[in-house]
């Protein structure tokens, strides 16, 4: 099994050999055992509170290049009438420590009863959805 050690600051100037796809939780632990899509299992042994992006590259001690994706995974889409109402759910969310996706039309969380309904009480229109979750990494750059 391969064992990947370093995040490259650049891309490669070769292509990826391997490709990774993790979910949002996945790319928060740095010491696991995942497969490939390609059917090859690696073992992740980063820096403690690496945090992982889609595009990432990681590399092995004998130089095996892999690509990190953001795996889809089931969400929950708010959008809002106005940058206002989204600002608000935002704050409320952020307020319950909620991972969270931030963009300047939606924010995107992990499927949450609860949540729904206090954003849906907020007036935001919902869509669960099976996509890519890119949450906020948090104040200071690093993981919880």
């Amino acid at each position: 099994m391969t064992t990947l050690t370093q995040r490259l600051a650049v891309p490669p100037k070769t292509g990826a050999t391997l490709t990774l796809a993790l979910t949002a939780d996945d790319r928060t632990r740095s010491r696991h055992r995942y497969e490939t899509l390609e059917g090859e299992s690696v073992y992740l042994q980063l820096p403690r509170g690496t945090v992982l992006r889609d595009g990432d590259w990681l590399q092995s001690e004998d130089g095996l290049v892999v690509r990190v994706i953001a795996k889809p995974e089931p969400v929950l889409t708010a959008r809002a009438q106005d940058s206002l109402h989204l600002l608000q759910a935002a704050y409320h969310l952020g307020n319950r420590h909620v991972p969270l996706e931030i963009t300047p039309t939606y924010l995107r969380l992990s499927p949450d009863p609860v949540l729904r309904s206090m954003l849906e009480h907020r007036g935001l229109h919902l869509v669960e959805e099976v996509r890519p979750f890119q949450p906020e990494t948090g104040a200071y750059g690093h993981g919880h």
